[in-house]
């Protein structure tokens, strides 16, 4: 199944093909890995360490699956799933991941507005995990894609509510103007780092260096439950 999104003139991947990547890839990642890179803590997610971010990425299908969804999304949600595989082995909760995940990926295009968050979600996390590695790619796939344009949704009803005028975007995989008219503002970077820096990885400083044709908008970027980052960061 393909989705689209009513933005970016582009055509939004398969949701579920999607998902499938993140986790083939982080799941090559993470085996590939040592013992003690396991340990590593994830700087983009300071609180948790590699082996810590990967238990709430398999917890998610898991916790679809047995209803465990009060509380979806919340501070509490991702702690009870890293809480519940902190001791368990590595390989034994990749293979949770992929289990409950062979289930999970052909229902994701179902899940509505939810569907964009998860797959922002799993993409967001797979490049937290390889800064943490020293492992960087997969800068331009379709999660990327998908997960930039459902952050960019957001950005838009920001813009929608303020007063400083419509806002263009233009990225390496997809263009967009926010709001009726000519656009005050126009940001140009690639929708990895949009992902990024609407995710709080990156600071104001960093974001207020992209491409800004009129004054830099912070504020429409960075998605309201996050804050920049106090200092740069380039994972």
């Amino acid at each position: 199944m393909t989705n689209s999104y009513d933005i970016a003139g582009v055509p939004i991947p398969d949701y579920g093909a999607a998902y499938a990547g993140v986790r083939v890839r982080t799941t090559e990642l993470i085996r590939a890995a040592t013992p003690a890179q396991h340990e590593t803590i994830a700087a983009a997610t300071p609180e948790w360490r590699v082996r810590d971010v990967l238990a709430h990425l398999a917890g998610v299908p898991a916790d679809v699956l047995a209803g465990r969804v009060e509380g979806i999304a919340s501070d509490a949600w991702t702690a009870a799933q890293v809480e519940r595989n902190r001791r368990t082995p590595v390989e034994d909760v990749l293979d949770e991941w992929a289990e409950t995940s062979a289930t999970v990926e052909p229902m994701i295009a179902d899940f509505g507005t939810m569907a964009g968050q998860a797959i922002t979600d799993a993409a967001t996390h797979e490049h937290d995990i390889r800064h943490a590695l020293g492992a960087p790619g997969a800068r331009d796939s379709d999660a990327v894609l998908i997960g930039s344009v459902w952050c960019a949704q957001w950005m838009g009803a920001t813009v929608a509510e303020g007063t400083a005028g419509p806002l263009r975007i233009e990225t390496d995989l997809w263009s967009h103007t926010f709001g009726s008219g000519a656009p005050g503002t126009t940001l140009t970077t690639s929708a990895f780092e949009l992902l990024r820096a609407a995710t709080g990885r990156r600071s104001a400083d960093q974001i207020e260096a992209y491409g800004w044709s009129g004054a830099a908008r912070v504020d429409a970027v960075v998605l309201r439950i996050f804050v920049p980052r106090a200092t740069a960061f380039t994972g």
